[in-house]
């Protein structure tokens, strides 16, 4: 290729990674959402909505999760060693709902089991990889959670809930402003 080939690349805007706009642009990538659960102190069910999460590596079976430093559950999920990544299906929003607020009921009034890896497996979900922690990396106000997988569990054959520009399925109006307290960004998922 030389220079002349090449054609000029589309008209787009810049800006600096301000939260604000880290939060709009990054929101233009649709992921699914899932419920990341485990034992916290006490024996205490914990649990946060995540929507980062991906396999890593097929040997070892390897997945990843970011949980927030400021999160209340990721620290009891940690201590454990142990987590259950709940995938969520389309119809699930009360679910995440649920989990996805510093301010949600969680646990409560909710029908749970506990897995046979001694991590809450939640209802419904279509998938469940149970793992234990592997590795953590500090990443700026996150930490990367590496898992190795112990099971997957198939659970059911229905849409995915896909989160994308504020919203939940790839229909979802774009928000006008991205509010800070925008369900799963406000609350400090983790």
């Amino acid at each position: 290729m030389t220079a002349e080939s090449l054609s000029p690349p589309e008209a787009a805007e810049e800006t600096e990674p301000t939260p604000l706009r880290m939060r709009s642009v990054m929101g233009t990538f649709a992921s699914g959402v899932t419920v990341v659960t485990g034992i916290g102190p006490g024996g205490a069910p914990v649990g946060f909505a995540c929507q980062s999460f991906a396999s890593v590596s097929l040997e070892p079976a390897l997945v990843l999760f970011c949980a927030d430093h400021r999160g209340r559950a990721w620290p009891g999920i940690r201590e454990s060693g142990r987590f259950t990544v709940n995938i969520l299906a389309a119809e699930q929003t009360d679910l995440c709902g649920r989990f996805g607020s510093s301010r949600g009921r969680k646990y409560e009034g909710l029908h749970w089991e506990l897995s046979r890896w001694g991590t809450p497996s939640l209802p419904g979900v279509l998938t469940r990889v149970h793992a234990d922690v592997y590795d953590v990396h500090g990443a700026g106000d996150h930490d990367v959670v590496v898992g190795r997988v112990l099971a997957l569990e198939t659970v059911a054959d229905r849409e995915p809930m896909l989160f994308f520009r504020g919203g939940f399925g790839v229909d979802s109006p774009a928000p006008a402003v991205a509010a800070p307290d925008v369900w799963g960004w406000g609350d400090h998922w983790g």
